[in-house]
């Protein structure tokens, strides 16, 4: 049924049909039980068709001056003079033709101009509410669909944008790593490339199983442990309800985790860094917490990778997620949000 009606909607000749018969049942309904002679139903026909075409050259002619030129006065100016000269060319050709052979006759007061201007502008409202909920109905639809298109090229761009930031980020710390651990390149090395083969890997799709992105994100943590773990505490806790069941956009958890190394491990001080990610009944939470340092070396940062994150958030989830940022004497973000149930391609 849905397909059905959506067919009538998207094609013009369909709906052309749907329209006609509607209007063609609901003006002739109550009175088939009337039917004497075949000329009498020819003749019936033939009235309704004179008011689908008084309804027709409104519609295509007149209307436009309502919604296209805005001429409200104009258009009801129009509309009546055309329903008058209708309902003298109807009274004419009712009386001398169709109430002589049909069964529309029934009453003394449908010989009359005013009864034709009634049944003129009862069947134009009919006629053109429908043609307007299915216009609506249509325009409603094809603005969704270019509001998903431009969303997804923001949401394309802002990805674009988090790639080389992530590059950036990853290769900063992998070249702190191999200033203090010179033997341990190429191993890191390895690692960065697997880390990088998944970016580039998930960057063609729109969602990823949730398994898949902690892994990444557990991978990330262990490089950062090499680079920091002798002097800060790292934390990185996962549990998930039903693995393997949840999907989520990819590299949209990354950017807090980042940032919460980035500026929370900037000194030789004690730190500590805390990541714990959750998932009960669909629900996901993730809360990063991050000392932050007395003093604080200048850390260098292209301060796209949180303002990207916040619009992809607000791209994909509308006002179905809840952010909180607080900075005290430490700093912690928490972030909720729904996950969608993973449907691996078969």
């Amino acid at each position: 049924m849905k397909k059905i009606f959506s067919n009538i909607i998207e094609n013009k000749w369909s709906q052309e049909f749907f329209i006609l018969a509607f209007s063609f049942i609901l003006f002739t309904l109550n009175d088939w039980i009337l039917i004497k002679s075949w000329r009498g139903i020819w003749s019936g026909c033939a009235y309704f068709l004179m008011l689908y075409l008084h309804a027709q050259l409104n519609r295509y002619f007149l209307l436009p001056f309502l919604l296209k030129k805005h001429k409200a006065l104009l258009y009801i100016l129009l509309t009546g003079v055309l329903i008058f000269v209708f309902s003298i060319i109807m009274y004419q050709v009712t009386t001398l033709w169709i109430y002589k052979n049909c069964f529309l006759y029934k009453s003394s007061e449908q010989k009359s101009y005013i009864f034709q201007a009634a049944t003129l502008v009862a069947t134009l409202i009919c006629i053109l509410s429908v043609h307007m909920i299915l216009k609506f109905y249509r325009d409603r639809k094809d603005l969704d669909q270019e509001k998903l298109l431009y969303n997804q090229a923001q949401l394309n761009s802002l990805r674009e944008q988090l790639n080389p930031h992530f590059l950036f980020n990853t290769f900063n710390t992998l070249y702190g790593i191999s200033l203090q651990y010179p033997q341990r390149t190429p191993e890191l090395i390895m690692h960065v490339s697997q880390l990088m083969r998944y970016q580039l890997e998930s960057n063609e799709r729109q969602c990823v199983a949730l398994e898949d992105e902690i892994s990444f994100i557990s991978s990330y943590i262990e490089l950062e442990k090499e680079r920091v773990g002798y002097r800060c505490n790292i934390s990185f806790n996962s549990e998930v309800d039903d693995p393997n069941s949840y999907k989520i956009p990819p590299m949209l958890l990354i950017s807090f985790i980042e940032n919460a190394f980035k500026h929370g491990t900037c000194t030789i001080e004690k730190c500590f860094v805390d990541v714990d990610v959750t998932v009960t009944n669909g629900k996901l939470e993730l809360v990063v917490r991050n000392s932050i340092p007395e003093k604080k070396n200048e850390v260098v940062s292209t301060k796209i990778g949180i303002k990207n994150t916040k619009e992809r958030l607000r791209l994909l989830y509308g006002s179905n997620y809840t952010l909180d940022i607080e900075q005290t004497d430490i700093y912690t973000v928490n972030l909720q949000l729904q996950l969608k149930r993973y449907e691996p391609v078969r």
